[in-house]
C-alpha cells in the first residue's frame, strides 16, 4: 500500500497507524504538477487543508481509492469528482471543535477589549501609565453574539458566550432569509462558523456588512472565502464595522494588504485547531480512517 501525505504530520501517527506502508510525506507550497506527479502510483492520499485535491490530481492517480482529509471541512477536496470516481472520502469532525471554539472566543475578547493595541503600545515603549479614556473596549455582558453556522463549533462558541452574559442570536443554513437579516441587523459581535459552498462562498460583502449594526464586530474562524475581505476593509474604513478577528483568509495564505496595517483587526494564521492534543488526534484520526478502509473496514467520518 501507497500513501502520499501533502504535509507533515504530529507524531505518533503515521509510523505507528501507517506501519508497513510506503508513505511519502510532501511538504508546503508544492504546485498543482508537482503533486501529480508524485501520486501516480500512490493508493491513498491523505491531505490537508492548505493542498487542494483537484480533478487533474484524481485524473493522474488511477490507483487512489481514499482520500482521508486531515481537517473538518473538505473544501479543498473536489467531492463530486471523487464520487464520480468511487474514491472515498473521509474527514476530522468532532475532535476540534472546542479548541476551535477557544479560538474564536479569544478573538472575540481581543477586538472587543482591543488586546492588539494594548499590547503594541506597551511594547513600543511609549505608554506612560494608566490613563482613565485610554484603550476603552467594549464590555461583553448583556450583548448580542450572533453565531453563523451554529454546528459543533458555533454551538460551543454559544456555551462560551452564556458565561460571559451575552445573548446568543444562532443561524443555520435551514433557517428563512428574515432570520439572516434579523442576525445582521440584532448581533454585536457576529462569529462565522460555517462551511465553505457555493452558496456561503461571498456571504459577507458590501451589502451584508453595510445591514450590520454600525460598530459591530465581525469574527471568522471557519473559511476566509466566506467573507470579501476588500468589502471588510471598506465597512471598516467607513466606520460601520468597528473591528475584526480573522483567522483565516480569502486568499490564504495571502492576507488583503488592507487589513495588515488596522490597529482594529486581530489576524491569526489559521490557528483554530492548533494545540498539541488536537492537531495529534486529527493526524491520527485520519491514518486510521486510511488503516480502516485498506482492512476493508467501513469509514468511521465518510463525507463521500
Amino acid at each position: 500500500m501507497r500513501i502520499y501525505v501533502t504535509q507533515p504530520l504530529p507524531e505518533p501517527s503515521l509510523g505507528e497507524l501507517l506501519a508497513g506502508a510506503t508513505v511519502q510525506v510532501g511538504e508546503s507550497g508544492i504546485g498543482e504538477d508537482e503533486l501529480i506527479r508524485r501520486v501516480s502510483e500512490v493508493d491513498a492520499i491523505l491531505s490537508t487543508p492548505p493542498v487542494p485535491i483537484t480533478t487533474r490530481v484524481l485524473d493522474a492517480a488511477p490507483r487512489v481509492r481514499i482520500v482521508a482529509n486531515c481537517a473538518v471541512g473538505t473544501d479543498n477536496i473536489d467531492l463530486p469528482a471523487c464520487r464520480a470516481r468511487g474514491v472515498v472520502v473521509t474527514n476530522t469532525p468532532g475532535v476540534l471543535t472546542e479548541a476551535t471554539a477557544d479560538l474564536a472566543f479569544a478573538l472575540i475578547l481581543a477586538v472587543t477589549r482591543r488586546l492588539r493595541e494594548g499590547e503594541a503600545l506597551l511594547r513600543s515603549g511609549a505608554w506612560t501609565g494608566w490613563k482613565p479614556l485610554e484603550l476603552r473596549g467594549v464590555s461583553l455582558e448583556g450583548k448580542v453574539l450572533g453565531i453563523y453556522g451554529a454546528g459543533r463549533i458555533g454551538s460551543a462558541v454559544a456555551r462560551r458566550a452564556a458565561a460571559f452574559g451575552m445573548t446568543v442570536f444562532p443561524v443555520v443554513d435551514t433557517d428563512p432569509p428574515e432570520r439572516f437579516e434579523d442576525l445582521l441587523r440584532s448581533a454585536d459581535v457576529l462569529s462565522i462558523h460555517a462551511p465553505l459552498t457555493p452558496e456561503t462562498r461571498g456571504r459577507f460583502g458590501d451589502a451584508e456588512l453595510g445591514r450590520m449594526k454600525r460598530g459591530s464586530f465581525l469574527v471568522n474562524t471557519a473559511r476566509g472565502p466566506i467573507v470579501d475581505e476588500a468589502a471588510l476593509v471598506r465597512a471598516l474604513e467607513s466606520g460601520q464595522l468597528r473591528g475584526a478577528g480573522l483567522d483565516v483568509f480569502q486568499n490564504e495564505p495571502k492576507v488583503h494588504s488592507g487589513l495588515v496595517g488596522r490597529p482594529d483587526v486581530v489576524l491569526l494564521p489559521h490557528l483554530g485547531s492548533a494545540t498539541e492534543e488536537v492537531r495529534l488526534s486529527m493526524a491520527r484520526m485520519a491514518c486510521e480512517e486510511i488503516a480502516r478502509f485498506f482492512r476493508g473496514d467501513p469509514p468511521v467520518n465518510r463525507v463521500v
